[in-house]
């Protein structure tokens, strides 16, 4: 009897399932990885050498198993036979098989390989469900899998997406799958709701470890519930793909949750990580972001900034270089972005060029002109863009509304003028706290291309949005760690600091500076008339200026025979 059991699930093992995989004997077999339903293990592959997975004793009451394997970059593949056929196998960092049980079955089997030349360390786990579950990718109609409960993920400097296969209604063993879509009611799929979950890993930690510890808190669903932050719900009626803005060098976790809410049941896909960047690429890598040219333009602009933060309203003459500069900097910066292909290290090089002569040009308009509200207009809406950059970063920034561009940009624009439209009547006060603000912002910017922080995004995802269009679909969450804590704090001591030590010590001083060409043309004018002033002895510029090129001449010019050369007069 026991040499006819054996036997017979030998016959069922060379049999397909209908979601792949195979059944094998009782016995552990030498080389195989032994599992155990809902239990994390960590294992290396190694390209030469592929591994059998193996899982025993599954219970009657389980209908599917989801197997799922994680690594940080390195690529590895699941499947249900050592063959590797499209629809019964996966490849990538983070993929899982959906696994139908058979009447009877109690093991199932899978095979890991890596065609990578170096060891891949993984994580792996099998997950168990019931009959009135969702199956994850039981609908699945894209991707190559029949079931595919993976999440597909594709990203780019802007935002990241991801994409996943809907999913079906729970069946008992042994009975076929509820149709897709031949009914739209509460008895078919249609009912299901996709709940979009998404973690962040610490700051700044780009390790293995890290990774895999903390991909063991989205794999199943009380632990995601737990831990992640729920981002939107989906309906069957919505595109199965979401939009998140990509956050370079910070990693991050996604997971979907399908929900029955007739059944109150649940199930999770398989969990998928990024770091918006490459760990292989020979340049501009996860490991190492930060461009020389960034960081030799934020440095430069930070200690500009932190000038302004405290001595902005008594050196005027800098402030408005420093306002003149952002301003032109970053319209040609959004201009040559979108219009020419040239390299990054370029557009910075001209955008610093371009920045230097909107300096100038202010301060050139300042000085001829000496119109005091234009200047402070100016000022005004570089605050204001800045706190409309601050109330579109909250939450307030993911409302549906806001995602029609029409909306966005009148409601953007209608805060940023807002600001100096308030302070019109109080120009010093705005002149300052815009110093303040402004100022020590410029040393967030600079922050950041060392260690990464949050809090750059606040008008970096102005700037996304203004140079990609699909940008607007994206939702702008960041992490809020200690770093970032921390960066606010100096961000506000440094703003109050220099906000509080130029409004004492430009108290009982003269708001603004006067008019600098009407000062020029009158002290010329003094110079004129007034023969006692020892400058009215001085020669006129054109005259020093001919006399000092004659003195140049001379040095050039050969030296004289020293006797007399000329004929003597009778």
């Amino acid at each position: 009897m026991e040499l006819l059991r054996l036997l017979l699930l030998a016959v069922l093992a060379s049999e397909p399932a209908a979601a792949g995989g195979a059944e094998t004997v009782g016995n552990s077999s030498e080389g195989l990885l032994e599992f155990s339903v809902g239990k994390f293990r960590y294992l290396e592959l190694q390209k030469p050498f592929p591994e059998e997975a193996i899982l025993r004793h599954i219970s009657s009451n389980v209908t599917f198993l989801i197997f799922q394997i994680h690594s940080q970059y390195q690529n590895t593949t699941v499947s249900f036979s050592e063959t590797l056929l499209p629809n019964a196998s996966g490849t990538g960092t983070d993929k899982g098989l959906v696994f139908i049980l058979r009447p009877e079955q109690s093991i199932c089997t899978w095979h890991l390989e890596t065609s990578d030349p170096e060891p891949v360390q993984n994580v792996a786990i099998p997950l168990s469900y019931s009959e009135s579950d969702p199956i994850p990718g039981g609908c699945n109609l894209e991707f190559d899998l029949d079931i595919d409960s993976n999440i597909y993920l594709e990203y780019n400097f802007f935002e990241t997406t991801i994409k996943f296969a809907p999913a079906n209604l729970g069946h008992a063993r042994g009975t076929d799958a509820p149709p897709c879509d031949v009914k739209t009611g509460q008895d078919s799929r249609w009912r299901l709701q996709y709940d979009v979950y998404q973690y962040f890993l610490p700051e700044n930690d780009l390790t293995e470890e890290a990774l895999l510890r903390h991909l063991q808190r989205m794999a199943e669903v009380p632990q995601v519930q737990a831990n992640a932050v729920k981002v939107v719900t989906l309906t069957a009626d919505d595109k199965t793909s979401v939009s998140f803005s990509s956050l370079r060098g910070q990693g991050v976790i996604y997971n979907v949750i399908v929900r029955d809410p007739f059944l109150n049941t649940s199930a999770a896909y398989v969990p998928a990580h990024t770091y918006a960047c490459s760990f292989e690429a020979g340049e501009d890598n996860c490991s190492s972001l930060g461009r020389v040219s960034t960081k030799v333009f934020f440095t430069l602009f930070a200690l500009l900034g932190l000038f302004i933060c405290f001595f902005g309203h008594r050196f005027w003459k800098t402030e408005l270089f420093f306002i003149g500069f952002i301003f032109m900097g970053f319209f040609f910066y959004i201009l040559i972005t979108r219009l020419t292909p040239i390299k990054y290290d370029v557009r910075l090089v001209l955008t610093a060029v371009a920045g230097c002569v909107g300096g100038i040009f202010l301060v050139a308009a300042w000085w001829r002109f000496g119109i005091l509200v234009l200047c402070m207009l100016c000022i005004g809406l570089v605050l204001g863009f800045l706190v409309s950059s601050v109330t579109f970063f909250t939450p307030l920034g993911n409302l549906k509304i806001f995602r029609d561009d029409s909306v966005f940009w009148v409601t953007f624009s209608c805060i940023a003028i807002l600001i100096p439209v308030v302070f019109m009547g109080c120009l010093r006060i705005l002149n300052i706290l815009s110093c303040g603000f402004i100022g020590s912002y410029s040393v967030v910017l600079a922050v950041d291309s060392y260690l990464y922080t949050s809090l750059s995004y606040i008008t970096l995802n102005v700037l996304k949005r203004v140079l990609h269009t699909d940008f607007r679909r994206a939702f702008i969450n960041v992490p809020f760690q200690t770093n970032d804590f921390i960066i606010l704090a100096v961000w506000g001591m440094l703003a109050v600091s220099g906000i509080t030590l130029q409004i004492r010590r430009e108290r009982g001083q003269p708001f603004f500076p006067p008019h600098p060409y009407k000062l020029w043309k009158r002290e010329r004018e003094r110079r004129v008339t007034n023969i006692l002033d020892p400058s009215y002895h001085v020669p006129p510029l054109r005259e020093r200026l001919y006399g000092r090129l004659a003195q140049i001449k001379e040095l050039f010019q050969k030296e004289q025979p020293a006797g007399e050369r000329t004929p003597l007069l009778l």
